[in-house]
């Protein structure tokens, strides 16, 4: 598989001077490739997110994107233009990345209808649910199928359908040669559907691998994602 994405992070840091807030990253993410960025809170997750999508000033690091490749990044916290609507929210995207109208419109029917969102379709996602404004992130990433997708904690105000619609989509965006880098604190989730996971831990990364590779670098046997976080994490921060 080729690389979509390459990323060295040697030192980051909120000041010139003080490269300290995450530091000794380094990963890969190929073509078809779900990869997990499992953490506890303030291990670092957010700001290597930040350092991969350049939007961090201060850092000493190289991150490469294959040649042409297209990305989407769906944050955490939804974030939209006051006055447009679903749909004109939905029309900017078709425009800045070419599509055609008649490609638009199904393809943007099919994923509202995926989502449930069908009603919602001329109102002002100002006014949604948490739930109902990740689901429209989440359609904008789709709409474009890029090669890499950065998700950063996608499940949470999703509803049960919701919810496997979404782990069906990306398992097909993924068998279409996407990469998938996904930052999540869902284990059980996350042990069903990566390929592989990146434990950061006190702003470094301390161990990665496949479960079968992090069980045997925590001298486990067949133990869940959730027992290997625990024990390497744990034994991290003794």
């Amino acid at each position: 598989m080729n690389d979509i994405l390459q990323v060295h992070i040697d030192a980051v840091g909120y000041e010139r001077n003080n490269l300290s807030v995450i530091n000794n990253i380094h990963f890969t993410v190929a073509e078809g490739e779900f990869v997990g960025l499992i953490g506890p809170n303030g291990a670092g997750k957010s700001t290597t997110i930040k350092t991969i999508l350049g939007i961090n000033k201060f850092h000493e690091s190289s991150i490469a994107f294959k040649q042409n490749a297209r990305y989407a990044y769906v944050p955490e916290q939804p974030s939209f233009y006051d006055e447009l609507t679903l749909w004109e929210h939905l029309d900017i995207i078709a425009a800045l990345f070419g599509i055609k109208d008649d490609e638009f419109e199904k393809k943007a029917m099919d994923l509202i209808h995926m989502f449930s969102l069908e009603e919602a379709v001329h109102g002002f996602p100002k006014e949604f649910s948490k739930g109902m404004q990740q689901k429209l992130m989440l359609i904008q990433a789709f709409l474009i199928e890029p090669d890499l997708y950065i998700i950063d904690e996608p499940f949470i105000g999703l509803d049960p359908i919701s919810y496997r619609m979404l782990l069906e989509k990306l398992r097909e965006e993924q068998k279409r040669g996407a990469g998938i880098l996904m930052c999540t604190h869902v284990l059980d989730t996350a042990e069903k559907v990566c390929d592989r996971f990146l434990f950061l831990s006190k702003g470094t990364m301390i161990v990665e691998g496949t479960l079968a590779e992090l069980n045997e670098k925590a001298r486990l046997k067949d133990a869940s994602l959730m027992d290997c976080f625990y024990h390497t994490v744990k034994g991290n921060t003794n």
